[in-house]
């Protein structure tokens, strides 16, 4: 039997194509998304990967989604954390919303999409969890102590988190991707983005796909010896 997985902030740029690379290598694929109805209903359309609304940040809701998956589809056994926001302002003109936004999606929800599925993966001695994180939770960036903090920390919950898992059989990773070709990285001026593509090696933004092999990679079934790790999918922007 296939096994499932949810992917969060399933449905646009890094998610979509984790979702359909998932899909098209066999597994059964649930795409979360928060806002975007029309964008999820025609991802849903194109890809006949099914689509759950609802907001990781909110527990209660990761609980009530993921016991609907569950029945919808079977036992989740595979997580990949990769819905995210970004609220980017200064210190000095960054308001506690911005901070708590963010910190409570892209970490907070790691936090609740893990606790939500942790149980069941103990009782059957499987899981896999991928938590998407970012260059600039590595190196830090400008404009971004929110964002920074949160995916440095999604660094942090990885690796404590696969010693509780190692055992067991549930292995827990994370991706921390460079610049990617997606509508966020593409709503950045055209001169900022220059001087950005101009300090990665291999000179070009990177792909959504090469995001979603790495994914591929870590769930598999014979990647069971690879956990705690990160994976820097960044065109050698970065080297840590």
């Amino acid at each position: 039997m296939s096994r499932v997985a949810v992917v969060t902030g399933g449905t646009r740029g890094i998610g979509e194509a984790i979702s359909v690379a998932l899909k098209n290598a066999g597994y059964k694929v649930a795409a979360n998304y928060c806002g975007n109805d029309d964008r999820a209903k025609a991802f849903s359309e194109k890809t006949g990967i099914p689509v759950y609304k609802f907001d990781v940040a909110d527990f209660d809701a990761v609980c009530a989604a993921m016991t609907k998956i569950a029945a919808d589809l079977g036992p989740i056994e595979i997580i990949v954390n990769n819905a995210g926001i970004t609220r980017d302002a200064t210190m000095k003109k960054m308001g506690r919303a911005g901070w708590d936004e963010v910190v409570d999606t892209n970490l907070g929800g790691c936090f609740n999409m893990c606790k939500a599925a942790w149980d069941g993966m103990l009782e059957r001695g499987f899981g896999r969890v991928v938590n998407i994180g970012s260059i600039n939770g590595q190196a830090g960036q400008y404009g971004q102590v929110n964002y920074a903090a949160a995916k440095s920390g999604i660094h942090g919950f990885t690796k404590a988190l696969s010693q509780e898992g190692a055992s067991k059989g549930i292995t827990v990773n994370a991706i921390a991707p460079g610049y990617i070709d997606t509508d966020m990285v593409a709503a950045v001026p055209p001169n900022v983005l220059e001087k950005i593509v101009a300090k990665i090696p291999v000179g070009r933004l990177g792909k959504a796909s090469e995001i979603a092999r790495g994914v591929l990679f870590l769930v598999a079934d014979d990647a069971g010896f690879v956990t705690g790790s990160t994976m820097s999918i960044n065109g050698g922007q970065h080297m840590y």
